[in-house]
């Protein structure tokens, strides 16, 4: 299915600074990138727009995706469902670009079963402690969502072998130079 792009995934604990860091990196990659947009049943966030930062749909239409084999994958987080719709992800592959999977741990088990050679990079935050001061600043959650988020955190970041590389988010620029640098030297192979 990649034909000559690049298939990158991009999993981590909720908190870690996946966005942050995928944003840093589409911004150097100058539209030779392509972020999917995932699909969710999970409530809109303040400041977050449909189609853009994910397609919000009930359990019912996403349940349907997934009979109508319109998904790559998908997966179940807490209560919710996240996954990839499939045919925008192939179009930027066929087109020769890179396409990347901003994704759940469970969703990067999936592309690594259906997709060997898609890159897989977990981005990991400093410590446990700092995960929970970033998912407690952010405001978006209550005390309940947010243990929930640190137990499925710290299942996570055990699976963290899993993947090709792991990129620390300590410092977020270097963090953005790596991501990079895994990229370039992956696209050159």
């Amino acid at each position: 299915m990649m034909n000559n792009g690049l298939l990158v995934v991009l999993s981590g604990p909720s908190g870690s600074g996946k966005d942050t860091v995928l944003k840093g990196v589409l911004e150097k990659l100058n539209g030779d990138a392509f972020l999917s947009v995932s699909m969710t049943t999970r409530a809109m966030r303040q400041g977050e727009r449909e189609g853009v930062d994910y397609f919000f749909v009930s359990v019912e239409q996403f349940q349907k995706c997934i009979e109508d084999d319109l998904m790559l994958e998908f997966a179940k987080y807490g209560s919710n469902y996240y996954g990839t719709p499939i045919g925008p992800v192939k179009d930027v592959l066929n087109s020769g670009k890179i396409v990347f999977l901003n994704i759940e741990v469970q969703g990067g088990a999936n592309i690594r079963r259906l997709m060997p050679e898609a890159v897989q990079i977990f981005i990991a935050p400093p410590s446990m402690e700092e995960l929970e001061r970033r998912l407690r600043k952010r405001g978006t959650e209550d005390e309940d969502c947010i243990c929930e988020r640190l137990s499925i955190a710290r299942e996570e970041m055990k699976r963290s072998d899993d993947y090709d590389f792991v990129v620390v988010n300590d410092v977020l620029e270097d963090a953005v130079q790596d991501v990079l640098s895994i990229v370039q030297k992956s696209r050159n192979q």
